[in-house]
């Protein structure tokens, strides 16, 4: 009922930029809240930032000053412009959107998208 779908990782060189994208479609009457989580290898996955409907936006500390946050109401889409990117940024980013479907409120994960911060 629900699809959300993230694209732009890659590789990248340490210090270069990155800009993620989450889509989401399908049944959704509303959406309260979009977020960017990451899981690295052998690592659970944590909260890089989130955004609510009324631009609220939270970053976790390791982010700040580097990733930028953004969506398009319109559009059910939001956005991670990552600079300045890290070895320790390595990892899957996972969108998760938090949205009234059916009349039910619910969280819906993407599949994630890959970055590998390297030389």
């Amino acid at each position: 009922q629900v699809q959300v779908v993230e694209s732009g990782g890659g590789l990248v060189q340490p210090g270069g930029s990155l800009r993620l994208s989450c889509a989401a479609s399908g049944r959704i009457l509303s959406i309260y809240a979009m977020g960017w989580y990451r899981q690295a290898p052998g690592k659970e996955r944590e909260l890089v930032a989130t955004i609510t409907s009324g631009s609220s936006i939270n970053y976790a500390d390791f982010v700040k000053g580097r990733f930028t946050i953004s969506r398009d109401n319109a559009r059910n889409t939001m956005y991670l412009q990552m600079n300045s990117l890290k070895h320790e940024d390595t990892a899957v980013y996972y969108c998760n959107v938090d949205a009234l479907v059916n009349f039910k409120r619910a969280g819906y994960w993407g599949q994630g998208t890959q970055v590998t911060v390297s030389s």
